[in-house]
């Protein structure tokens, strides 16, 4: 596990259009970004499992029982786990950005009835994930920050 060098620029997503909304969250702290696509947004950063540099991505998020929730889909349901999500599991201190609040939390990946519990919660407030889980093989990740 690396620890983290918080004056180490961040490389952003190769996602064109996160990288721009990654771009203008941070920018604009969260005021042009907060929600998109309907759903509250944040900016993640996790240290790369291959190069140890730090990966920045926008996702969406709720909040649970002051815990934010998270949802490793990648995009349009990709057969493989997101790079965000395979950094995180190898090394779970990540940092994070909500509006102007910034923040270091520990990822973990829900299981059972709490996954369960937390995946109706994430669908009922963007039900795409019901197409994406229809469209994907691997059980989709949810994942549970809490601050430190």
């Amino acid at each position: 596990m690396k620890m983290w060098d918080d004056q180490q620029p961040a490389t952003d997503s190769p996602d064109e259009s996160v990288a721009e909304h990654v771009r203008r969250y941070l920018e604009t702290d969260g005021e042009d970004g907060f929600t998109e696509g309907g759903m509250t947004n944040l900016v993640l950063t996790t240290v790369g499992r291959r190069t140890g540099g730090l990966r920045r991505t926008g996702l969406f998020f709720t909040e649970d029982d002051g815990r934010y929730i998270l949802v490793a889909s990648g995009a349009v349901a990709s057969p493989k786990h997101p790079n965000w999500y395979l950094n995180l599991v190898h090394n779970p201190e990540v940092r994070v950005q909500i509006r102007a609040d910034k923040f270091a939390a520990l990822a973990r990946t829900a299981v059972g009835e709490e996954r369960t519990r937390l995946w109706r919660l994430m669908t009922s407030l963007a039900p795409v994930y019901y197409e994406y889980e229809a469209r994907c093989r691997r059980l989709i990740p949810v994942i549970v920050l809490e601050r430190i």
